[in-house]
């Protein structure tokens, strides 16, 4: 008789879900039985995705095209969810990002900026979980993951915005682990360190060799290297499984280290990006 998967018969939906982190939760959710539901705004993109995860794992993923700092849409997907499957067992809040690295960009950010950065990265988090935990109390079963960032606690360069909505998160997560455990509701968030994805094509633009600047960024790192999305990823799975049924109100940093503050290579552990 086989194993049974971690998280067979359970219903996920994972915002972001098209690429980098996410897509790498969501496949590593179906390979280990989950029925997966992610969300973007690109609909072509996101079918793919889906296709290419049902392909990979045999498990039925669906893209839903969502706006997650739109109160409105967010209820509109979660519904949609409801009305297919019955029931929500995982939410994980990935859907985030930020602005193309600049001179100047501190506390000069503007205030459009600033009210972006924190709609897209901390005012979706807590739409997400508003529409979601209604249906997991009726159940009395529920799993909340919420990617934060190391930069909520170690920033490698002034980026307020994004490195105070990701410090929000921390203190949402932290809340909600308190207010939901009498009903059986996990909340957890997970700090990535500099994983290697997309997301940082932006932030790199300026880097002549992004080889090089990879190479740079694993010497500070007291691991000695780069992350990928696989390992968040694999945490993420166990979060959302129940062997880590007791566990809520943490808050697990995936970066190799940081912000340890160890000798690497003979030289005081110092992770920055500004020389790119």
């Amino acid at each position: 008789m086989g194993l049974r998967m971690l998280l067979a018969d359970k219903v996920s939906i994972v915002t972001g879900g098209t690429r980098g982190i996410g897509k790498s939760i969501a496949e590593k959710f179906a390979s280990e039985g989950c029925l997966v539901i992610i969300t973007g705004r690109n609909s072509n993109h996101g079918v793919k995705v889906c296709e290419e995860i049902s392909k990979k794992s045999g498990r039925k993923a669906l893209f839903v095209q969502c706006d997650v700092t739109k109160f409105d849409q967010v209820q509109s997907m979660v519904q949609k969810v409801i009305n297919e499957f019955g029931k929500i067992d995982i939410l994980v809040n990935n859907a985030g990002g930020t602005y193309v690295a600049r001179t100047g960009v501190g506390i000069d950010e503007t205030e459009e900026e600033w009210d972006s950065l924190l709609n897209l990265n901390l005012k979706s988090v807590f739409l997400c979980c508003k529409a979601v935990i209604p249906y997991m109390k009726s159940r009395k079963y529920g799993k909340i993951i919420n990617i934060s960032s190391i930069g909520a606690i170690a920033a490698g360069r002034p980026n307020p915005g994004y490195h105070a909505a990701k410090a929000g998160v921390l203190g949402l997560t932290i809340d909600l682990a308190f207010e939901l455990a009498p009903f059986n509701i996990n909340v957890n968030a997970i700090l990535p360190g500099p994983i290697r994805t997309e997301f940082w094509n932006n932030l790199t633009k300026n880097a002549s060799d992004l080889a090089s600047f990879w190479n740079e960024i694993s010497k500070g790192i007291p691991l000695q290297r780069y992350g990928l999305p696989e390992d968040v990823a694999g945490v993420a799975l166990c979060l959302a499984s129940d062997l880590f049924s007791f566990v809520t109100g943490a808050l697990i940093p995936v970066s190799g280290g940081i912000p340890i503050p160890v000798y690497v290579q003979g030289a005081t552990y110092n992770f920055s990006i500004s020389k790119f």
